[in-house]
This record gives structure tokens, sequence and C-alpha cells, in this order.
């Protein structure tokens, strides 16, 4: 739906190049079927490139070849208003690469300098559209969807082992590294810059974060109510695809209700609005989602999952995704999509971002109270509590097991501490992976990763470095992955108000104190909207559509056979220990279902996507 492809450099000659060129535009779309007549493309000028969006986002002149997913917002003096490929062209040569700076919007770009020899690549500043990048020889290879790889001459699809490991770790290959070796993926905001001196990758943009912003908080609230309706009305009537019927998921938190409630006033008329339920107590959030319908007067239609449901959508949506993914929560979202797009919806609005930008998710206060701990004095630490809870023995002490806990916990510094429960570190690595397998990874990159986020940020409040992290691992890597590949199944085009630059910018400039307040998640977003949300919102506890995948795992025997015939292929593979695989489905299947079948989920995904992918 909005996919970029091509390549600078030989690849093959003239009559086979053309061909390849719509194979990678093809793998872009539903079941590799054909691109659109509609599609833009550019030949023999030195680069390939293609856009299934249409012919105005492929430009080519004497110097450069630019593409784009879609058109992009100028602002500023040197360019204002809507950019179509030529418009940037325009840009870049009278500002080089500066013309980052000026541009705005959800988009991937590929721009070919043929005088310079250089590839400029660079994707919007939130990662909602993926680019991915591979060398083949001399030629530098680009696309929006890692598959489009698969069809070139020399591009051999090999494994990393280290991806692998990470994927383990992280439920999802997390950029900037992907499944195959020689490929890369942009982070959020970052440009990188192809050319015969080597490779230059830099961040164009960053939060501007603002830790002592004095502005009153009636006047921050004011400003957050002026920029609601812009962002979603923007998102609702941008340019592209799916601008005809406009709806809204809506799971029943603050973000989707805020979205769906927002539209709902811009239209003065119901709009229509999506909801998942789930048959399983604890999951299932579906009244919460009726109490936003009811307030704003939607058009709501539901749909509750049923197992059988994600038995189908497995290997589907194994296919599709670039990459193995075990965020079960892409089954509603795809089922819902799905449902709206047979209900003649075209676009959705989501609320994803809105926990990263506004401090929403349940860490942030669960680390504040362990942030605690390291205000007291050092001889009340090392002298006092950090001996005491180094007694052996002292966590089966009734009463003291959570204070060792708590101390154990609280000295491991952020951003490790975030990955306490991690299932990698509950079990020593050994018991889990194959030996040869664990040798050729290091176990240390997962944390580095999240290190060097962590710490690449000019912000001191914890509050802002987790939120500044999430919009790395939580959102780019898997919360959007997780929608678009979703919707771009279901044929829907998706769109993120939250994520309007504007609103990011805002929302870097509220204090981390009252994002954060007396431990209280999103105080600011709450009390800013709480003539606007019903109070039962305001009050629930997070949850989104969440699947529950290790119940059904243990109870439907359709769904358990899946997953027994997936991990009997699984063992096989010198990944994971065949034992580890034994000892979780033995507490799978005791009284820990919800718990260990997350990691069975995480082990059956890998090898459906195994399979899928030809591996």
């Amino acid at each position: 739906m909005y996919a970029i492809c091509g390549w600078m450099g030989q690849i093959a000659d003239a009559q086979a190049s053309d061909q390849l060129l719509d194979t990678m535009l093809g793998r872009g779309v539903i079941a590799g079927a054909a691109p659109g007549p509609g599609a833009g493309r550019v030949r023999d000028r030195g680069g390939h490139a293609g856009s299934q969006a249409g012919p105005d986002l492929v430009y080519a002149d004497e110097e450069v070849v630019v593409c784009l997913t879609e058109p992009v917002t100028g602002q500023g003096g040197v360019a204002s208003g809507v950019l179509d490929a030529a418009a940037v062209a325009r840009l870049y040569h009278a500002e080089g690469d500066a013309l980052l700076g000026h541009i705005h919007g959800s988009f991937a770009l590929a721009l070919m300098d043929l005088r310079r020899r250089k590839v400029l690549l660079a994707v919007d500043r939130a990662g909602i559209r993926p680019l991915y990048l591979c060398r083949l020889g001399e030629a530098v290879a680009f696309a929006s969807r890692l598959s489009a790889f698969t069809g070139l001459p020399g591009f051999p699809a090999r494994l990393r082992d280290q991806a692998l490991f990470d994927y383990l770790y992280f439920h999802v290959v997390p950029s900037p590294g992907s499944i195959y070796q020689g490929v890369e993926k942009l982070l959020p905001a970052q440009a990188v810059d192809l050319n015969p001196l080597g490779r230059h990758a830099f961040f164009y943009w960053h939060m501007p974060y603002r830790d002592d912003n004095p502005t009153p908080l009636t006047d921050l609230s004011r400003e957050f109510r002026r920029l609601l309706p812009l962002v979603v009305g923007g998102a609702a009537a941008a340019p592209g695809t799916g601008a005809d019927e406009v709806g809204c998921f809506l799971s029943g938190g603050t973000d989707s209700s805020t979205v769906a409630g927002t539209l709902r006033r811009l239209r003065g008329v119901p709009v229509r609005t999506y909801s998942m339920g789930f048959d399983a107590r604890g999951y299932d959030e579906m009244a919460y989602a009726r109490v936003a319908a009811r307030h704003f007067g939607t058009e709501a239609r539901e749909y509750y999952v049923q197992p059988q449901d994600v038995l189908d959508a497995i290997p589907r949506l194994a296919a599709w995704c670039d990459e193995p993914f075990a965020n079960a929560s892409i089954i509603p979202a795809y089922l819902c999509a799905r449902f709206a797009h047979n209900d003649g919806c075209t676009r959705l609005l989501a609320g994803d971002g809105g926990d990263e930008i506004f401090g929403g998710n349940a860490r942030y206060a669960n680390q504040q109270l362990f942030e605690l701990y390291r205000t007291l004095p050092g001889w009340v630490r090392c002298g006092l509590l950090d001996p005491l809870a180094a007694i052996p023995g002292l966590g089966a002490v009734p009463g003291l097991k959570k204070f060792k806990s708590y101390v154990d916990q609280a000295r491991t510094p952020l951003p490790d501490r975030l990955e306490s429960y991690n299932f990698l570190h509950r079990t020593p690595l050994a018991a889990i992976f194959d030996p040869a397998f664990l040798a050729r990874v290091d176990p240390n990159a997962p944390l580095e990763t999240q290190r060097a986020c962590y710490h690449h940020i000019s912000s001191r409040a914890i509050v802002n470095r987790m939120m500044h992290l999430d919009l790395k691992i939580t959102l780019a890597d898997n919360d959007l992955r997780k929608v678009n590949q979703a919707c771009e199944l279901a044929g829907v085009d998706v769109r993120y108000p939250l994520l309007d630059e504007r609103l990011m910018d805002f929302a870097a400039s509220v204090p981390p104190q009252i994002q954060l307040k007396d431990n209280r998640l999103r105080w600011f977003f709450k009390q800013a909207l709480a003539d606007f949300l019903p109070p039962a919102i305001i009050k629930k506890q997070k949850q989104g559509f969440g699947l529950p995948v290790g119940l059904w795992l243990a109870e439907y025997a359709p769904l358990k056979a899946l997953a027994d015939d997936s991990l009997s292929a699984l063992r096989a593979r010198g990944i994971v220990r065949p034992d580890y695989i034994d000892w979780l489905r033995a507490r799978h299947a005791g009284q820990h279902a919800g718990y260990y079948g997350v990691m069975l989920w995480v082990l059956v995904m890998l090898e459906q996507w195994l399979q899928a992918h030809g591996h």
C-alpha cells in the first residue's frame, strides 16, 4: 500500500532489471500479485525505483532519482504544502541532505544522487514507514518490505543467528538489524548516506524534551486540546489511499477512545468504531469499548475472536510478516482490520503512540519506585539493606521475599532492570539454547541495544528516558510493525494521529513530573481530558487487544496440535534445546498456561515463519 523499492548500480541487464523492479513491487502486494497500474516506476537512469502509491511519488531528472511512499508536507519558507517526489527533488537541489529537516509526515524516502554516486535513505520521525537496505556487490538496494529482496539475483537470504537470539529475547527482530545477513532496517528519524567514501548514518531529529518547562498546567492543557482535533482531522483527511471511508480502532483504552471521540466531535455525525472481544476472563475489554462508544455516540461494530480465528490467521500472518513476529495481538489487530474492510472501511485511525509520549506504560510507575532506592544514602544501601538482602535463604522467609526481590531489582540500573522478568533472564541461557548456536551469538547484544537508546537523549528525567527507549523498542519495532502489517494484509490504510509531529513536539514539552505524578500514569493526559473522556475510561487499567493465547494453546485442540507440530519441527533446528521445549510444555500444561504460553507462542511463531519463508 505504501511500498517503495529499487536500487542504484548494476544488478542485471536492462530487460531483466525491468522485470525485477516489477517483481519487487509485486512482493509488497497481498499474495504477491502484480502491482497496480497506478504504481510509479523509473528505469534505466542509473537507478531503478518504484512506488506502489502512484507515479507522482517517483521522479527522475539528469542528476537525481527520488522515490517516496506517500506525499510529505513541507513547512517553512523553503518548501510548503503537500510535496510529491518532484518537489522533494527540487528541495534536495536547493538544500542537500538538510531537506530532511523540511519534510514532515509519515514517509520512507530513497534519493539517488547520480552525479555524486550516492544513495540517501530516510524514514519519518516516528518510524511509521519501514525501510530496508542491502548491498549486492557494488549496487545498493532498498525496499519497504524485506521480501522484495528475495527475488534479486545474488541475494542469499541467509538467516542471522544473532537475529534469531534477539527475536527470542524481544519477541521481534529489533532494528537496525534484520533476520537476514547483510540487511539492515532504519531506525525512527534515521537517515543513511551511502557513497563512494563509505556509509554514514545519522539522526536528523530528536524528541525535544524539556525537563523544566515553566508553562502553567492550564496553558499546557489548552494547547493539548487545541492540537487534538488538528492531528485527528489531519490523519482522517491525509492524502493517499483509504481517505474515503474512515473508521477507528476502539479497544476502550484512553488513546483509542480519545481518537474516536475527537473524530466524532469533528464530523458531527457518528463514526464507525471497531472493537474486538475475547471470551476469557481477564482479557475482554469490550465493556470499556462500549462505554466509549455510548459516551461519544459512535456506530460501534463488535467482533468476538474465537480460537478457530487464531488458527486460521496464523499461517497467513506468518507468511505476510517480513520477519518473525510474536506479538500475539497482531491477530486481533488483523481480524479487526479485516472486519472493518469487509464493512466498507478504507482507512482506520489507531491510538498507538500515546503511552510512549504521555507516560502510559505501567513499568514507568514501577521503575520510579525502584529508583527511590537509589536515592537513599550510600551507607543505608551498602551498609544495611544490600547485606540484609544477600543473606542466604532470605527469600524463603515469610514477609521478606518481596523485600529481597525489591532490593535485588533496585540494585540493577536502568535500562537493564526493565528486563528483569524476561524469559531469557529467568533461566540460564545454557539451559535454553543449543550450545553450538549459543557460541555463535552475543547474549549481551539486546541489552547493549537498549542501553545505547536509553542514554542517547538529553533529558535527565527517568520517565523521559524510558519513553524515549519505548519509542523504539515498544513502538517502532513492535506496535507499529504489528498494526501496519495487520492492516496491510487486511487491505486497509492506517494512520496514527497521536504520532503527528506537532503532538510529539508538544508531548516532549510536558514536564516529566506531571507526565507521571504521584506515581499515577498519564496524569497530565487524563487531567487535560477529564471533561472529555468518560470517567470509567479515565480510571481503567491499560490492556488493549490482548489475546488469551496461552489459555487457548492449552484448551483448543486444533491450536494445540498446530503448536505440537511446530515445536516438534523446531526441536531439530539446533536453536533451542529440546529439553527446554519439553520443560516449557510441562509447565504450560500445569497451572501456568497464561504465563508459559507466551514463550511457547514465541517458539511456535518462529517455526511458522521459518516454514512459510522456505527455511
